[in-house]
């Protein structure tokens, strides 16, 4: 024994390494069978795998530049960050965009700018503003709402973001008096610390399902009722990341606490088909909307992707014939989101919210049906100037998803479908969830909702007017890439928005249905409170 570890001491360290390296190679050409280039190529071919596996964080880091990446790239990023931490957000020198490029957003202003006056609610509060119309006003509903913020978190469920991610959102809401989609997993303890509600779901009715899998009216009642919170009910029909395509929740994800909120059983997989049970075609979706409406009092609605347009026809010619519909409508881009879906269907199934939401607003205003409905914009419309495209083009709300998620934390690593999220929002792994400081990311979120409000409200006042639903399709042009020409909204898709009815920010201020607890009299503390930096920690 003694003589084997000599001969081992004995042995000079570079005859270690080309141990190793043989081990490797004998292994790479005579056990490996499924990796080609590492067979052909032994140890120099690894070099590769080591590459591709850091490739997106050399391209985001290193090699890509300020506007290349996608979804996001840095300099989008940049301003939400720099947003959420309430930092300087400008940039100086001038713009890095290539203005001629197609489809290039351009704002027109006004010669003269609209004055706040002193009476004016955002004269002394330029955070303050809520959306246009009320959700449920036209069709009496027990309990209409008026969102007292036009930028809201999206639909995503505790289950697809982790708990402390959830939780400093639903707080940042709170703070800003934005409501919080909760996604299809149902209601969770962590929707519920503040924020203003909307109660989201989808085929597999989770959170408000029988023991079959079913919906059940019973418990949807019993949910609003013991959560005064919930302001608004959604259905989803279909997601921009995987419209029409259903999913499977493995039985080993689900936990107790998931289990109960879901109202699934333990460890068995939990199956979300295409199509919903509890109604059929276009006519039984309205009677569905109507009895959960008149059930609960709330505002119903409905959120879809966007593609074939014969069904938007006929939903909007039974609204018309019956008087009854949904309160409101969410437009999903097909640009994909957080969900995570086959790249078939990410990149190719359903049309982008630009052109999806042109296409279903038109239907409406054919019908005359646009005052009746509140519509929701999603689809990355979390950046001012691009809030008042679509504000121009007829949407009443925003509803931002990623860019959410970037103000509690996500760097975009796009690992939301591996479990693996780095920064701990999109991962059910207690180490890493552990990485949220939850005090300090809601009031980040709070940060990036107000400071975006704040920016868009200054380039409305810009284009003379005092509120962003007065916006018009001739308010914004596009370049169309032909001759470098540009061509107004309305121009480009051939319709003019429907006005709305809009008397002043004051009225809106007072209104009897307005959300999230406002009061006018903390108007001043807001503002103080936007300027502790020491708030938040860098």
């Amino acid at each position: 024994m003694n003589g084997i570890l000599e001969f081992l001491s004995n042995i000079p360290w570079w005859a270690w390494i080309l141990i190793v390296l043989s081990i490797i190679a004998i292994r790479d050409v005579f056990f490996n069978k499924r990796h080609t280039i590492s067979h052909n190529f032994p140890i120099v071919g690894h070099i590769r795998y080591m590459l591709e596996s850091i490739g997106p964080e050399l391209r985001q880091y290193i090699v890509a530049n300020n506007r290349e990446e996608l979804p996001f790239n840095r300099i989008e990023r940049g301003w939400i960050y720099a947003s959420a931490k309430n930092q300087n957000n400008y940039e100086g020198f001038g713009t890095d965009r290539d203005i001629y490029e197609p489809n290039y957003i351009f704002i027109n202003n006004a010669l003269l700018p609209y004055k706040v006056e002193k009476d004016n609610p955002n004269y002394k509060n330029p955070y303050f503003l809520p959306c246009a119309k009320v959700m449920g006003a036209y069709n009496k509903r027990r309990r209409p709402y008026r969102p007292t913020s036009i930028i809201n978190v999206s639909a995503m469920s505790f289950g697809s973001l982790s708990a402390r991610a959830v939780e400093s959102l639903n707080r940042g809401c709170a703070l800003s008096y934005a409501y919080h989609n909760t996604g299809e997993g149902g209601l969770s303890p962590y929707h519920k610390t503040g924020a203003d509600v909307v109660f989201h779901f989808g085929t597999g009715y989770f959170g408000v399902r029988d023991d079959e899998g079913k919906f059940s009216m019973e418990k949807m009642v019993k949910m609003v009722n013991e959560n005064p919170q919930v302001r608004a009910i959604e259905v989803k029909l279909s997601q921009g990341a995987k419209p029409g395509k259903g999913g499977v929740l493995p039985g080993a994800k689900i936990t107790e606490e998931l289990a109960e909120i879901r109202h699934v059983p333990i460890g068995k997989d939990v199956l979300s088909p295409p199509t919903h049970s509890a109604f059929k075609g276009v006519k039984g979706l309205l009677d569905f909307v109507e009895d959960i409406a008149q059930e609960t009092g709330l505002p119903v609605g409905i959120k879809s992707a966007v593609g074939r347009l014969n069904e938007w026809e006929e939903l909007a010619k039974i609204m018309k014939e019956t008087g009854k519909g949904p309160d409101f409508i969410t437009i999903d881009g097909g640009e994909g989101g957080t969900g995570a879906a086959p790249p078939s269907f990410a990149d190719h199934v359903s049309l982008p919210w630009l052109f999806g939401f042109a296409e279903v607003y038109k239907i409406f205003k054919k019908h005359d049906l646009c005052d009746r409905v509140v519509f929701i914009g999603s689809g990355k419309l979390g950046f001012p100037a691009k809030a008042a495209m679509a504000f121009s083009m007829g949407a009443d709300l925003i509803n931002v998803a990623r860019e959410a998620m970037m103000s509690v934390g996500c760097i975009q690593a796009q690992q939301c479908h591996t479990n693996k999220c780095p920064t701990g929002v999109a991962t059910q792994n207690k180490w890493l969830q552990r990485g949220i400081n939850i005090e300090d990311k809601s009031v980040r979120a709070h940060f990036y909702f107000k400071n975006f409000r704040k920016e868009l409200l200054e380039m409305t006042h810009a284009c003379g007017y005092e509120h962003p639903a007065q916006f018009t399709m001739d308010d914004v042009d596009l370049t169309v890439g032909d001759k470098n020409l540009i061509k107004t909204l309305a121009q480009s898709f051939m319709y003019h928005k429907v006005p709305v009815p809009f008397e002043s920010m004051k009225a809106l201020a007072h209104c009897p249905y307005l959300g999230g607890d406002f009061h006018e009299k903390e108007a001043k503390k807001e503002v103080k409170e936007m300027k502790k930096h020491n708030k938040v920690r860098y």
